[in-house]
């Protein structure tokens, strides 16, 4: 015949108690162990007498500075002593003439060499002169000869080239045209088109220096400039 257990003797009921119970008791045990703290009663080390003795500090003498050098004296300006203008110089400036000049002296008569300016070379060429060379017509002659003559050129055309050509040449004594060259161009044709119009002009004045023609370079701006 099996044993029955009364309801309040069984024990399976109260062991989440027991559980939390335990639990509770062994975190209260490992903080009083953390907590623990054991003093060495033994007896402090004894240092001894400790004596301040400020009898051999040594004296530092104290560095004096030497003083400062004086300032130098004032610089003494220089007195201006102003002489007015009424005052005589008494000093007087002998001027001995001792020169014998007779009725009889003879002067030489002193003569005068005639500079001969050296006329100017046909073959050198002026930069600069006295009266520059002149187109036909004047300047105003030269621009409508341009627009007369000159042709824009195809190929700087489609390309769409335009500017100024600076042309370098030569005016003879009889006004005729030589040594055109570019000193500055373009390209697209436009150079070859300067030369050539240059070259074609009709004889200018020419350029003089003393009142004479001599040969002189000019430089001239032709413009190309799409409509």
């Amino acid at each position: 015949m099996e044993a029955k257990k009364t309801p309040s003797a069984d024990l399976t009921k109260k062991v989440g108690m027991f559980t939390n119970l335990g639990l509770a008791i062994a975190v209260g045990l490992t903080l009083a162990a953390f907590e623990y703290k054991s003093y060495d009663d033994s007896a402090l080390k004894d240092l001894g007498d400790v004596s301040d003795s400020f009898d051999e500090l040594i004296d530092v003498p104290i560095t004096q500075q030497p003083p400062p050098p004086p300032p130098p004296p004032p610089m003494e300006q220089p007195v201006i002593q102003e002489i007015p203008d009424e005052v005589k110089i008494e000093d007087k400036i002998d001027v001995n003439f001792d020169v014998d000049v007779k009725e009889t002296t003879v002067i030489k008569e002193v003569a005068i060499k005639e500079v001969v300016i050296e006329e100017e070379k046909a073959d050198v060429i002026f930069d600069v002169v006295e009266t520059q060379p002149n187109p036909p017509g004047g300047m105003s002659g030269w621009n409508k000869y341009l627009s007369d003559n000159l042709k824009y050129p195809t190929q700087a055309r489609r390309m769409g080239v335009e500017g100024t050509v600076i042309v370098v040449f030569v005016i003879n004594t009889d006004g005729s045209i030589q040594d055109v060259e570019v000193l500055r161009g373009i390209g697209g044709g436009c150079d070859e088109e300067a030369v050539k119009i240059v070259k074609a002009a009709p004889k200018w004045d020419p350029g003089k220096q003393r009142g004479k023609p001599v040969r002189t370079r000019m430089r001239l701006p032709i413009r190309f400039k799409l409509g």
